[in-house]
């Protein structure tokens, strides 16, 4: 019984911080997205690069500058959640 509840409490964890090391990189996705979608919708240019070079290019640009944060996010679960659970049992 308490490994299933070890489990499910470990997974709704790590379910979480993929969330929240993914959140600035999918926002940015979004946002950039809908500002080259507005663009060619007034401007009429239905060019397909257009959309993509701008969103990989803020994509990362983001990856980047959020790189540290997702380290030390993911590092700090792994040490403070899976680690205890490997060398426990």
């Amino acid at each position: 019984m308490e490994s299933e509840v070890v489990f499910f409490d470990t997974l709704r964890q790590g379910l979480w911080v993929a969330v929240i090391v993914s959140t600035p990189i999918l926002m940015v996705a979004l946002v950039t997205g809908l500002g080259v979608g507005l663009f060619q919708a007034l401007t009429s240019i239905q060019e397909l690069t257009l959309t993509f070079v701008p969103k990989l290019a803020a994509i990362v640009a983001v990856f980047w500058l959020s790189m540290g944060f997702m380290t030390k996010t993911l590092v700090s679960y792994f040490q403070d959640h899976l680690i205890p659970i490997i060398a426990g049992g």
